[in-house]
């Protein structure tokens, strides 16, 4: 008897228990219950409680597929990645989104005037539904931000890699998706998704995506141009120019710029092997 290949789990919207309808097997299908995302940034974990994947921000949607221990199993609208949820950190219903967060972080404000303690912040790429648009801040359904922060959904960024250089000295954070901590995959994800662009969570679902349906890889001999993603064995770098790259990386703990000659060589010198692909996303 033969078996495919194991799911990915990051990609599989169901749980032991259940799965969402004609999407995956399971003992109870469901379709799933929408939901938002209402902190800044939530964690989303392997498992209850368990590691960070990735982080979802601020207005993201998601589809609830089921509950345990505090817990919400959800797949998130963007890019289809699954996870767990703390509970607190959503709410269903609610108006859609009219907004996005277009600066590297904002604060939101109780009140019109940045005098005001802050009663939060959000990072670049949060989406929000605007009430009034009037005046240096604008209301929200979280409370009132500065209107040179916010954007509609339908403009977008020109260049991903402008964004990424926004988040320059930004502190890296496995598996984080924001300017309060960042790693190489939620760099390009958050770059790409600034400029409207699809793109997945992780290095190795990128690099797959940018060779094939978002991209092309390029050979060898073909020169790097800004906007072309280098890969290794778990991570990712964006191209800005023929000589330098920029990246979330361990080496810096931050968002820096590198040579791409440098990085190379240095990631082979630390064990982190060859270059894995050159891509060019369409």
């Amino acid at each position: 008897m033969t078996t495919g290949p194991t799911p990915d789990r990051r990609l599989t919207p169901a749980t032991a228990r259940v799965a969402l309808r004609g999407q995956a097997k399971a003992p109870a299908l469901t379709e799933g219950a929408p939901a938002r995302v209402v902190q800044p940034v939530a964690n989303l974990l392997a498992r209850p409680g368990g590691p960070r994947d990735r982080q979802l921000l601020y207005g993201a949607e998601v589809l609830v597929i089921d509950r345990d221990a505090g817990h919400a199993f959800v797949q998130a609208g963007a890019d289809g990645y699954c996870g767990w949820l703390a509970e607190d950190s959503l709410r269903e219903g609610g108006e859609a989104a009219t907004h996005r967060v277009c600066a590297p972080a904002t604060h939101l404000y109780p009140e019109a005037s940045i005098k005001e303690i802050e009663s939060a912040w959000l990072p670049m790429n949060a989406r929000l539904r605007v009430i009034a648009a009037e005046g240096p801040l604008w209301r929200t359904e979280a409370g009132y931000v500065p209107a040179p922060h916010l954007c509609p959904l339908t403009e977008v960024a020109a260049d991903p890699v402008t964004v990424a250089e926004s988040l320059l000295g930004s502190p890296y954070l496995w598996g984080g998706n924001s300017r309060a901590g960042v790693d190489c995959s939620g760099l390009v994800q958050l770059a790409h998704h600034a400029a409207g662009r699809a793109c997945p969570g992780d290095s190795d679902l990128q690099a797959h995506a940018f060779a094939g349906p978002l991209g092309r890889g390029l050979a060898e001999a073909e020169p790097l141009r800004r906007g072309d993603l280098v890969f290794w064995k778990g991570h990712v770098a964006l191209v800005v120019d023929a000589a330098r790259l920029i990246h979330a990386n361990g080496h810096t703990m931050s968002v820096a710029c590198e040579g791409i000659s440098d990085a190379i060589a240095r990631i082979m010198a630390q064990g982190g092997g060859p270059v894995t692909l050159r891509a060019r996303p369409l």
